[in-house]
């Protein structure tokens, strides 16, 4: 480890990577700093059960918001599976129905709205995902460009209608006008929902954010399998980041970040920052003529002693649990098959009224009940992930994300009962909608222990420094810059500014961050490139 660097990057997660890949191809010196012994932040695959060869994607589990340009740029060798069904939803109370959604099988699906009883739902669905194409198709191609302004985006969009409905306007307007059904209209808010704690109807419009960056991806909004698991894309990403020269060092735990100067432009102008670090028990001083923050934004108001308001700190609103068995359940519903059912996403407890009811619940600090939660089986479209044993005898991985259980509920002295209550409150859910309970279904690993993991806000804060638990960094940004707003640097072109000319955000926290996209790292790299002349 040197003394000096072109840049030193806080956080090695997949943004972090990111950036040190394109900036190191260029020549510069590059410093990754990693508080954990491994890289790739919440995008990592983990050996979660004691004696068990499976390899979860323990945080983060699916891929819509990697541009291709990203994977182009560096050579990355990423895999990813589309998957065959969107989802299936059992109906609460009477699981021997089920709708399920069918990518291929138009006809099917219609059929399965008939069979829940919202057949009209059938048509709403192809129009409010119609419309969301539209918006893909447009807003997608924009996200490794500098920002366009709202009124230029608009423009693009070039439906006034379209922009209104999903940018202006609370979404629970344009769910209730074309949509009609409890099931329908739950499966389409759920997008809004991953991750932020916030109502349909909000005048915040938290929730339309959170929808848009679900809807977009690929300019199709397609989530899809990365094959080997979220740590086969943080694994390319450091393969290509270490290829281009960067060094990457785990171990290393940021205490101060000092700002230096920027006085002109260019690359030898100002004074170099200086970021305080240990590393493996060892103190250390490094200088560098940029410093890229990947990490929350809240967190950098620490490291460089601006600290943001109490008000300003995020919070997470989930729970996630890992889960192994060694067979998929028995369904309620014989028209459908576990593989079928679960070869999606598999939509618990989610209609619209048990959604608005479960946020009502989570604002007044009680656990909804039933949880809504939301399952993917990552070992149906990649069994990869499990040794050949485990494969042979039919085991499968499932991974779920229980809405509607704010930040705020949580302490460090409650957290151990949180989790047990929230874990419990998961199985039941799913126990619901389950011919048979889940833990009949459940593998224990080489200590006995039976195969479930949870996660609470309070864990991935611990776990990450994601701060609050929260795996946006705080709240979601539009994808561009209000009319009228400064566009006189590079960071504020490329939405990665901070207060400290020197300090770019990188990470999730940035302008077009959030989930595994890479775009808060590339566009921090094209600012700088565009400053550092």
């Amino acid at each position: 480890m040197k003394k000096t660097y072109d840049v030193v990057i806080v956080g090695g997660g997949h943004n972090g990577l990111t950036a040190a890949a394109y900036l190191a191809r260029t020549g510069r010196s590059v410093a990754v700093l990693e508080r954990l012994d491994h890289v790739g932040g919440a995008a990592i695959s983990a050996e979660a059960f004691a004696g068990i060869d499976a390899r979860l994607s323990r945080y983060s589990y699916l891929v819509s918001l990697l541009p291709q340009r990203i994977v182009e740029d560096l050579g990355l060798e990423i895999r990813l599976v589309r998957r065959r069904y969107s989802s299936y939803t059992p109906v609460p109370g009477a699981p021997e129905k089920g709708l399920l959604v069918d990518n291929h099988d138009g006809a099917a699906t219609d059929a399965s709205f008939a069979r829940v009883g919202e057949a009209r739902d059938a048509a709403g669905f192809e129009t409010f995902y119609g419309k969301t194409a539209r918006l893909a198709e447009k807003l997608w191609p924009s996200v490794t460009d500098p920002l366009l302004t709202r009124s230029e985006l608009r423009s693009l969009v070039g439906d006034d209608a379209l922009w209104n409905e999903f940018i202006e306007r609370p979404l629970a307007e344009v769910i209730e006008r074309d949509l009609s059904g409890d099931i329908a209209r739950g499966v389409a808010l759920t997008d809004a929902l991953i991750g932020t704690f916030v109502s349909a109807e909000s005048e915040s419009l938290d929730q339309n954010r959170c929808f848009l960056y679900h809807v977009i991806g690929g300019g199709t909004g397609d989530w899809d399998v990365p094959i080997g698991g979220m740590g086969a894309v943080s694994g390319e990403l450091a393969r290509a980041a270490r290829q281009a020269g960067a060094e990457l060092i785990t171990q290393a735990e940021v205490t101060a970040i000092r700002a230096g100067s920027a006085a002109g432009t260019g690359r030898a102008s100002g004074s170099n920052s200086q970021v305080d670090v240990t590393v493996a028990g060892a103190s250390h001083t490094l200088e560098a003529t940029w410093v890229l923050a990947n990490v929350s934004p809240w967190v950098l108001g620490q490291l460089t002693g601006n600290p943001l308001p109490e008000s300003k700190r995020p919070g997470g609103a989930q729970i996630k649990v890992n889960l192994l068995l060694t067979r998929l359940p028995k369904l309620a519903d014989s028209s459908v098959t576990p593989e079928q059912a679960f070869g999606g996403t598999f939509h618990i407890n989610e209609t619209y009224t048990q959604l608005a009811a479960g946020y009502a619940a989570g604002v007044a600090g009680q656990i909804p009940s039933p949880l809504p939660c939301e399952i993917y089986c990552h070992s149906l479209s990649d069994p990869s992930i499990l040794g050949p044993e485990l494969q042979e005898a039919g085991y499968q991985t499932l991974t779920v994300f229980g809405l509607h259980v704010p930040h705020k509920m949580l302490t460090r002295e409650n957290n151990e009962e949180m989790r047990a209550k929230l874990v419990a409150s998961v199985l039941e859910s799913l126990n619901s909608v389950l011919a048979e309970p889940i833990e009949d279904c459940l593998a224990t690993d080489a200590n006995g222990e039976l195969c479930v993991e949870g996660k609470t806000s309070i864990d991935l804060e611990d776990a990450l420094n994601m701060t609050g638990g929260n795996i946006f960094h705080g709240l979601l940004s539009w994808p561009w810059l209000e009319d009228g707003a400064d566009l006189s640097t590079p960071a504020a072109r490329w939405g990665v500014g901070t207060n400290h000319p020197r300090i770019l955000m990188c990470g999730s926290g940035a302008q077009r961050g959030g989930a595994v996209s890479g775009i808060g790292g590339h566009n921090a790299a094209m600012a700088l490139l565009e400053a550092d002349v």
